[in-house]
């Protein structure tokens, strides 16, 4: 193997197990604070609408997908969408009004008091996002963001806020990935027969 090859993904381990280092001494209570606002809003009929660009897109549709269906146990599905699937709304939107509206109009047209906004974005100054943020506050849904950024623009808007703090993308992106998954598990087991 070459030295340089191998110096880089050692780098890269690195750099992953200081993130979780971070995580475990500073982000157990925000995360299980997050289950606590989903299972909350769940168990009041409430849904979880989540958005996001690039990566943080394809996390949205990855966590919609573990709580309709299933994450490791079997129960009833639960409503959670993911706004970044639907191109014909997507694309129309960003056509019509621009794509700083893209999410914010799905949230005018479907978040309602009760429900919860995950709004992702490893910038926390993604316009788009944080005007669906704000849409989803003055409808009267609590807002959950995901950032990397620590005092970003989202976090300013969030009821909670979890930062991985990453100077790098990719390592804020593993991050938000382990805690969504720790969320769905707690979330799904409050709702587990």
């Amino acid at each position: 193997m070459n030295k340089n090859v191998r110096k880089k993904i050692i780098e890269t381990i690195e750099a992953h197990k200081k993130a979780i280092a971070e995580l475990e001494a500073d982000g157990i209570e925000t995360i299980a604070a997050a289950a606590g606002m989903i299972t909350r809003a769940l168990k009041q009929n409430g849904h979880l609408y989540i958005c996001g660009n690039g990566g943080s897109a394809a996390d949205a549709q990855h966590i919609a997908s573990e709580l309709v269906g299933r994450f490791e146990h079997e129960r009833k599905p639960l409503p959670a969408v993911a706004m970044t699937t639907d191109t014909s709304i997507m694309t129309s939107l960003s056509n019509d009004y621009g794509y700083e509206d893209v999410f914010a109009k799905q949230v005018e047209a479907l978040v309602r008091r009760g429900d919860v906004l995950w709004a992702i974005s490893t910038s926390g100054s993604s316009a788009n996002i944080i005007a669906a943020a704000k849409s989803a506050k003055k409808k009267g849904a609590k807002v959950l963001a995901f950032t990397g950024k620590n005092n970003s623009k989202l976090e300013q808007v969030a009821d909670i806020c979890f930062c991985a703090g990453s100077k790098s993308t990719a390592r804020s992106q593993e991050i938000h990935q382990l805690c969504f998954h720790v969320i769905c598990g707690i979330v799904e087991d409050s709702f587990r027969k």
